[in-house]
């Protein structure tokens, strides 16, 4: 049952917003009470760190204050010894900020702000001082100040100000992410909705997860939630990786079946009555019990005579009965959170033997092109400004660290960039209106605050709305660092026009540059995903990579997740296998084979390696079409293989991986037919 969400989490938005204005407003006071010589950067460090939930809060102010720390010491090391070479300079500071900005698309977690801002800040620091370099040390000391202050007045209203726990936000979205999984579940059992509906499900809710994922790693950050609601999250995260990739093994096996009457018509009363269960919300554990019970009743003997509908039944059985344990499993999981008690007192059917994190997708040729392509722009507008002997211009190649850094994960920088270049005109607009019109009116902080605080609510409300987010944060951040409030009141047009026509050059420059290196856009990014799952199921079957089912499992559901967002330049047949996670499927059931071969005989066993070794070699080919006839005929003399082995539950689970891989890789093959394995050889 959905609960009604509280007063609180209904207006999340308004309540942000007035809270993160509240710590701005404090910042900004406290640095002209300490004689702090640009307190306007207090005020922007608080909408830099803030962020709706407390734990995020702590961890994104604990990795600015990293961040800001790295940057002022390059800007140390580098400002005053190139000084004098402005070219030299210029080039190092672009390579500082390429190298770092690299560094944070690697890492890809919440931790990477470190590294991007380690970056900028040498540009946010070091451009304004060349002319001063006899005072960078003084400058940057009380830069770091002014920056500190502003993390500490949002860390502590975070805190002490209606907080809104990480782990209440996991386990909402949680909640909302099972419910989705069953509705999916419902559709696959019930055939209800067509197949391209339930792809475009599989890949909204793989985007779900790595959301989920992305929030679960400021858990640690956040002292009000237990280790026992943090274990039990990360347990009840685990258990919902296996869903996707379990709901489409049904799906093939049900597809598989419906050519065959018979075979349908045995499976769609239990089919059926697994549907109701989920429908009503998979909640009553003795009807999960019963069809437990029924599942076995009805799961055929694998014997030497089986025949392929035979393994596609038990294979279809087993799956629905991993879904029932699963699905138990996340409730027991559920009410545990809610309990505060810990994950390892609950009779779990699946029980991991590790807790893994996340593990996400990295491209280090697209990182190290947008890293480049951003170094690029950086020192094409510096070398602007020295050439042209435009002392204002040394904004250009500020904003182009700054802007491209943010800007970084476009797929194609030009579109982007000139929807952007939108924004930043409002920027200029909304700082001249203050810097013209409404600052010269004001004559006591009271009435600043005043004056700002319509414009910023407004800002901050946009930025904890995800559908506006971006945009919020940009204009409260920029129009708090381009409006530079200080204890008195100071305007010069000429400066006003010429920073924020370097600003505008700077933009327009970082766009060009990058729309020019990274030339291939969205899909090329999108292929190179493609091709990193044939990669990891080849290093699966080598045995090369993690044999961890949950980190194969998040990997490669991360990537279906990034190509969620480039889905409308991947090819249909290549979208179709992508979001029925075919090769995930294939490398879970290949890790399956090797948990259990063990206790077949030689002879299959070395019949299942051969056919692992072909497979291998052939996803390292990266195929983007039909997988070669000779590799299911290979599959099939295995199947052979492993049917005239002894009996056992090892010859069981391994029957039905081979044939979830045939199912996986080859959907649109004729059944299997008995193999005469006598007149073959292994390596066939």
């Amino acid at each position: 049952m959905t609960q009604p969400s509280s007063f609180w989490n209904r207006h999340a938005a308004l309540l942000f917003s007035l809270r993160t204005f509240a710590a701005a407003m404090s910042a900004f006071s406290i640095a002209l009470l300490l004689d702090m010589p640009r307190p306007y950067w207090a005020m922007a460090s608080v909408y830099i760190t803030a962020n709706l939930f407390t734990g995020a809060t702590y961890s994104k102010a604990v990795y600015r204050v990293l961040g800001t720390l790295i940057g002022a010491a390059g800007t140390i090391i580098l400002v005053p010894n190139l000084v004098n070479a402005p070219e030299f300079l210029s080039l190092g500071i672009a390579l500082w900020v390429g190298i770092c900005l690299y560094l944070s698309l690697i890492d890809g977690t919440p931790r990477s702000y470190v590294f991007m801002l380690a970056g900028y800040t040498v540009a946010l620091l070091g451009f304004p001082i060349v002319a001063t370099p006899q005072s960078a040390f003084d400058i940057v000391v009380a830069r770091v100040q002014e920056i500190g202050l502003g993390i500490l007045c949002a860390s502590v209203v975070a805190m002490i100000v209606l907080p809104r726990s990480v782990a209440s936000g996991i386990t909402a979205q949680a909640d909302t992410w099972l419910a989705g999984a069953r509705r999916l579940g419902l559709d696959v059992l019930t055939g209800r909705g067509s197949e391209q509906d339930r792809d475009r499900e599989r890949i909204r809710l793989a985007a779900a997860a790595s959301e989920i994922d992305q929030l679960g790693r400021h858990l640690g950050y956040e002292v009000a939630a237990s280790t026992n609601i943090a274990q039990g999250l990360q347990r009840l995260r685990q258990h919902m990786l296996s869903l996707l990739p379990l709901l489409g093994s049904i799906e093939d096996r049900k597809l598989a079946l419906n050519s065959d009457e018979e075979a349908s018509t045995r499976v769609a009363a239990i089919c059926a009555r697994t549907a109701r269960w989920l429908e009503d919300g998979s909640r009553n554990g003795q009807e999960a019990d019963a069809l437990r019970a029924a599942l076995d009743e009805v799961r055929p003997v694998l014997d030497v005579d089986a025949g392929w509908t035979d393994i596609t039944v038990a294979g279809l059985v087993i799956r629905l009965r991993n879904l029932v344990d699963v699905m138990q499993d996340c409730r027991l999981l559920r009410a545990a959170i809610a309990d505060g008690r810990h994950p390892d007192s609950l009779p779990l059917v699946f029980r991991p033997d590790r807790l893994t994190m996340a593990v996400p997708h990295r491209d280090h040729g697209s990182a190290l092109l947008t890293a480049a392509s951003v170094a690029l722009a950086v020192l094409a507008c510096s070398m602007f400004s020295i050439a042209t002997g435009w002392s204002d211009g040394v904004v250009a190649p500020l904003f182009a660290a700054v802007v491209g850094s943010f800007l970084a994960g476009a797929d194609d920088p030009l579109p982007t960039f000139r929807n952007f270049y939108g924004l930043f005109l409002i920027v200029i607009a909304i700082h001249g209106i203050y810097l013209f019109g409404v600052l010269p009116r004001i004559t006591t902080l009271e009435m600043l605050i005043a004056a700002l605080m319509p414009t910023f609510l407004l800002f901050g409300w946009m930025a904890a709305r995800p559908a506006t987010a971006r945009v919020g944060s940009i204009l409260a951040i920029y129009i708090s660092v381009q409006l530079a409030l200080t204890e008195s009141y100071s305007a010069d047009f000429s400066l006003y026009a010429n920073s924020s026509l370097a600003l505008m050059l700077g933009v327009a420059l970082t766009g060009v540059i990058c729309g020019i290196v990274r030339l291939l856009g969205a899909e090329w990014i999108a292929s190179r995903l493609l091709r990193s799952n044939w990669t990891t199921l080849a290093a699966v079957a080598e045995r090369k990579s993690d044999q961890d089912p949950f980190a194969l499992a998040s990997l490669m559901q991360h990537r279906l997740a990034l190509l969620a967002a480039r889905i409308t330049v991947v090819p249909a047949e290549a979208r179709s296998d992508a979001a029925s996670l075919r090769q995930l499927r294939t490398a879970l059931n290949v890790l399956d084979i090797r948990r259990v071969s063990p206790g077949l005989s030689r002879r299959t066993r070395a019949a299942i390696e051969a056919f692992l070794a072909r497979l291998a070699s052939i996803c390292r080919a990266q195929p983007t079409g039909r997988l070669p006839d000779a590799l299911i005929g290979q599959l099939d003399d295995t199947i052979a293989f492993t049917l005239r082995d002894s009996s056992g539950e090892a010859h069981d689970e391994v029957l039905v991986s081979l044939a979830g891989i045939r199912s996986g890789l080859f959907p649109e093959s004729p059944p299997y037919q008995p193999q005469e394995i006598e007149q073959r050889t292994i390596a066939a």
